[in-house]
């Protein structure tokens, strides 16, 4: 079929993933319908309690570039080189996220990354976008789409392909799952979350240091704030829906006041207007989504969210989504745009990453809210940024392989961490600081035991 008879690409959804993997199609010369359920979020206001700051970290960073659009996006990060741990007594600690300058990562605007996108992909000739456009039905076999706008008027729509970045409650999935053509499972987390602000001072300046992600670790559950460019924190609480202490048990202004003044004195006297803000915005929900396969009829495939959405607690759900955005573009051209052969591949190369990064954030919500609080964490750490530095091209940390190396997949990071893990608590066990430690042995140690674990 020639380029000028096939029909458009649609993707679902017009939030991060689906403006910049439009962009991305458009870009390669194809036609981009994207529907999004949506009014325009550059003409209206944000989803209330929804705008949780993102941490774009190099993965991401990596597939922007690709697309072109670092300097747009540029303007919006806030840098944050490590996590400033606040204790109930107000002591403080600063953890570096890594040992070089360039090692840091970035809090962005949900909203207003995701305008700028918009910005982008609208101001392509191949991008079309049609904002409150709900979807309510794909057909996987012919590639339709339909739709319903505010006043229930339905229409429908047919494409080539159908790429759906309709997020962790996608249409397309469900649509998937209820014909049999997949299975998926989710897994909520016992634990909400709910936004806070921390506003500016009198002179719009940060009220706490605004190089660093801020955590208030409490074991079973924990506060976090990231800087704006405006002088604000957005502040997330993560807590046990039930419990003691629970969302369901903070529902009057004294408990919610006690509550904090127990728990995060220094944060309270920073947010005057907590009390309203908690009781008013909405508490959402954090879970794991596993589907298999992501595709089906070389016609429908679900990437990001939709295909496995996962908890925001290594700050990579949507760099992993960006990835998955870069990596069909660039599988798009290498099967010239061959879709029933072009799915499975894209598949076949993003799924031991998608695993592998759903695990690992699973496991970083506890280091946050709890191990960060363990001095032998501490130890652990600046071993390992010892051991980066005597061997740099064998041992780098877990959470720089994640965060500064787009080069290493997840599904690797994860692989070479556990090994790297266990030799760290060995290495650690019985010490107190890093002067006890002989480091040349360690170092030796080290050497030969990933040499051995990568059958070198």
């Amino acid at each position: 079929m020639s380029e000028t008879n096939r029909k458009p690409i649609i993707v679902l959804g017009g939030g991060l993933a689906g403006a910049l993997l439009a962009l991305l199609l458009a870009q390669r010369r194809q036609r981009v319908y994207v529907l999004e359920g949506r009014a325009d979020p550059r003409q209206h206001a944000r989803e209330r309690g929804r705008s949780i700051n993102l941490a774009l970290a190099a993965r991401g960073i990596d597939a922007l570039e690709f697309a072109g659009l670092m300097p747009a996006i540029r303007p919006l990060m806030m840098p944050m080189r490590g996590r400033q741990l606040h204790a109930t007594d107000g002591s403080e600690r600063f953890l570096p996220y890594g040992q070089r300058p360039e090692e840091e990562i970035y809090a962005v605007s949900r909203n207003a990354l995701n305008c700028a996108l918009l910005d982008a992909a609208t101001a392509h000739p191949g991008v079309t976008v049609s904002f409150g456009q709900r979807c309510v039905e794909v057909d996987p076999i012919t590639g339709t789409v339909v739709t319903e706008d505010e006043h229930g008027n339905r229409r429908g729509d047919q494409a080539d392909v159908v790429l759906a970045c309709d997020g962790a409650g996608s249409v397309a999935r469900r649509t998937m799952v209820e014909q049999g053509l997949c299975d998926a499972r989710e897994d909520w987390l016992p634990h909400g979350y709910l936004e806070l602000t921390i506003p500016a001072d009198a002179n719009g300046h940060h009220r706490l240091a605004p190089e660093a992600l801020h955590i208030w670790p409490r074991g079973g559950y924990m506060l976090i704030a990231l800087p704006n460019p405006d002088g604000s924190f957005t502040c997330t609480l993560f807590l046990p829906h039930d419990g003691q202490p629970g969302f369901a048990q903070l529902r009057d202004p004294d408990a919610v006041q006690a509550f904090f003044h127990e728990q995060f004195p220094d944060a309270l006297a920073l947010m005057p207007a907590l009390v309203p803000e908690f009781l008013a915005n909405p508490v959402g929900r954090l879970g794991t989504v596993r589907t298999t396969p992501w595709h089906t009829g070389g016609r429908l495939l679900l990437l990001g969210d939709a295909a496995h959405a996962i908890v925001p607690f290594h700050g990579q759900g949507m760099n992993c989504a960006f990835e998955d955005c870069r990596d069909l573009a660039r599988l798009f051209e290498a099967h010239e745009g061959d879709w029933p052969t072009l799915l499975p591949a894209f598949e076949a190369l993003r799924r031991p990453s998608a695993e592998a990064i759903a695990d690992m954030a699973l496991e970083n919500y506890v280091e946050m809210r709890d191990t960060v609080r363990d001095p032998g964490f501490a130890l652990q750490k600046a071993l390992a940024f010892e051991l980066e530095r005597a061997l740099p091209d064998r041992f780098i940390p877990r959470y720089s392989m994640v965060m500064f190396h787009p080069e290493i997949s997840y599904a690797e990071a994860q692989r070479r961490g556990a090994h790297q893990d266990r030799l760290l608590a060995e290495l650690t066990a019985g010490h107190q600081a890093l002067e006890e430690i002989d480091l040349a042995q360690a170092t030796r140690r080290v050497r030969q035991q990933l040499a051995a674990s990568d059958g070198h």
